[in-house]
């Protein structure tokens, strides 16, 4: 099988890791309030580095290497989408949502990439992605068991006088 789709597949991926890498460490600066949510995001960007590191090893083993071009949308993207959550009085619950539904796109596009490297008989990216497809799960599965806490959490913030429950 050919890997266009495969290479096209891995350059969106290391894409979608610079842009989780933006997002991720601007919310990170912003939530002091919240330190269990803060030191998890903080894990979670040392691996989004390395998967990015990581997909850049896939790309080699097949001759590619990233685009210039998506990382630079992606990482507009990721610009963007931090300041507006900036403004957001409820940025905590929202960021919390936003980063949930995005690991749960990061984990559907791996499931693809890993399919197309089995059929592309590229059994070392295929084992490389599933790492990372694994920490992905971790991941969304620690934002959707912590999602309640960090909701109450918030609330009772702005309920109370004096607190900032925004970050």
């Amino acid at each position: 099988m050919d890997s266009k789709h495969l290479v096209d597949w891995l350059r969106d991926a290391h894409a979608m890791e610079k842009q989780a890498e933006k997002m991720l460490k601007s919310q990170a600066q912003r939530l002091e309030h919240y330190p269990l949510l803060q030191k998890r995001i903080e894990e979670h960007i040392d691996e989004t580095l390395h998967q990015a590191e990581k997909l850049d090893q896939c790309l080699a083993l097949l001759g590619a290497d990233t685009s210039t071009f998506k990382d630079i949308g992606a990482e507009l993207t990721a610009f963007g989408q931090a300041v507006g959550g900036m403004m957001a009085e409820d940025e905590v619950v929202k960021g919390g949502i936003a980063c949930y539904a995005f690991e749960n796109f990061e984990i559907a596009s791996y499931k693809a990439i890993i399919k197309a490297a089995d059929m592309a008989t590229q059994p070392e990216v295929a084992r490389i992605c599933k790492d990372i497809l694994q920490e992905e799960i971790a991941m969304a599965d620690w934002l959707s068991k912590h999602l309640d806490e960090t909701t109450q959490q918030f609330l009772e913030r702005d309920k109370a006088d004096g607190l900032r429950a925004k970050t």
